[in-house]
Parts: C-alpha cells; sequence; structure tokens
C-alpha cells in the first residue's frame, strides 16, 4: 500500500489587519505556514524569507535525513532574516512564526517542525489532537499551573510569543512521526486557532471531508469571528493507494 498526500491551501487578510503578513507553502513532500510580525512591510518579509528557503527543502530526504534538511533549512532562514536586518536596521524586531510538515518519499515517514505559535493538529482514528506547543507566554503560564487553558484563551499577553525565527538561533521542536492511511493534517496561523475553538475545528475537520471545503469553512468561521488577524490554513490527507 502506498500513501499518497494531497493538501489545499487558503490564506486570507482577515477583516482588521491592513495586509496579509502570513506565508503558506502546499508541496510534494512538504508543507509549511509562516506567521511575520514585526509590523509594517517586516513582518511581510520575514515570512516570506522564511518560506522561500524551507521550500526548497521540498525534496527526496530518506526517513534518517529529514531532521538534518529541515534543520539546515531553518538555520537558512535565520541567516536570510539576520542579513535584511543588517541590510536596513528599520527591519530589526522582525520575525516569524514556523510550522511546517516534511515528508520522506513514499510518506513512510514525517517530520514535525515548530517554532512560535502557529500550529498543527491531527485527526486520526476520529480524534483530533493538537500535536504543537505554543511558544508563547501565556503557555507558559499554563504550564506553570498559573493560569488555565481557558484563561489562557483571553490573556491580554496572548499574542506574546517566546520564540520565533528573527535571526538569532532558535531551538525548533523536532518530532518525527510515522504516518498512517486517512490521517488528516491542519497546519495553522493563529488567525484562526485564537478566534475558533478548538471543538469546532474538530467538527469542522470530522464533517467536511472535501478539503477545499474544509479549508474554506474554517478561514469563514474565522472571519465570522471577526477576523482580527491574518487567516492561513493547509488541510492535507493522507491517502492509500493500492
Amino acid at each position: 500500500m502506498t500513501l499518497l498526500l494531497r493538501s489545499v491551501a487558503r490564506t486570507d487578510r482577515g477583516l482588521v489587519r491592513r495586509a496579509n503578513q502570513d506565508a503558506v507553502y502546499a508541496g510534494v513532500h512538504l508543507l509549511a505556514v509562516a506567521d511575520g510580525m514585526g509590523g509594517m512591510a517586516a513582518g511581510d518579509l520575514a515570512s516570506a524569507i522564511t518560506i522561500d528557503a524551507v521550500a526548497r527543502a521540498d525534496g527526496d530526504h530518506s526517513e534518517s535525513g529529514l531532521v538534518d534538511a529541515m534543520r539546515q533549512a531553518i538555520e537558512a532562514a535565520g541567516v536570510r532574516i539576520r542579513n535584511a536586518v543588517a541590510e536596513d536596521p528599520t527591519r530589526d524586531g522582525m520575525g516569524t512564526t514556523l510550522t511546517a510538515l516534511l515528508f520522506s518519499p513514499g510518506n513512510t515517514a514525517v517530520l514535525l517542525a515548530h517554532v512560535g505559535d502557529s500550529r498543527a493538529y491531527l485527526r486520526r482514528d476520529g480524534h483530533t489532537q493538537q500535536m504543537t506547543k505554543d511558544d508563547t507566554f501565556v503557555q507558559m503560564l499554563v504550564d506553570e499551573g498559573v493560569i488555565t487553558p481557558d484563561e489562557a484563551h483571553v490573556h491580554p499577553r496572548r499574542a506574546v510569543v517566546t520564540q520565533a525565527l528573527q535571526g538569532d538561533p532558535v531551538s525548533p521542536a523536532l518530532t518525527t512521526m510515522t504516518p498512517l492511511a486517512g490521517d488528516r493534517w491542519l497546519l495553522c496561523s493563529d488567525g484562526l486557532s485564537n478566534v475558533v475553538r478548538e471543538d469546532t475545528i474538530a467538527d469542522v475537520l470530522a464533517t467536511h471531508p472535501d478539503r477545499e471545503a474544509c479549508a474554506d469553512r474554517l478561514v469563514d468561521l474565522a472571519k465570522r469571528a471577526g477576523g482580527p488577524d491574518n487567516i492561513t490554513v493547509i488541510v492535507a490527507d493522507l491517502e492509500a493507494v493500492t
């Protein structure tokens, strides 16, 4: 049995922001979402630089080579961001999140890479689970038991990230998994996850088998919730081919 990766990507400015600082890539072996930050055009640039650098990893990497390929891509993105700031000091402080999936040939293995507060969800065997942990101040408070997850959703500092790609060395979370037929992945920026409840996201993933309809519905729900931020989603399915 062979597993075939099929995906669809959507990105939307939302209803409040003047520009879309998210960037997205959905290729043969690689899926990636980056949410830029830093104001003005800097966030656009940081996310675009990162997606361009990471997209170069979209190739045939053995299972044992996935981690090295992704580390090199993330390091290259950091160097390019650092150089962009050196060229124009007004860009100082720009950065971006990154959540990416890199599949081996034949989709026999997948690497999940994560920095920041974009997210990856996996629906498998009828259950949806968040597979990334936010690199944020409020997540740190949740981990320490200071606040509850429900309180984190409305905390005034919920947008403060503790790690992002800004040109300095980072420690991305890297997890290798074995894909299964029927897996459905959702990668998204916080323009979705900050305004749409996780149980609602899970319900949409379960009840919209068509990927395009699923992605469109998620974007629509974020906009119905006010669309305060840019909204980017990738919905990807692993289908068995005999």
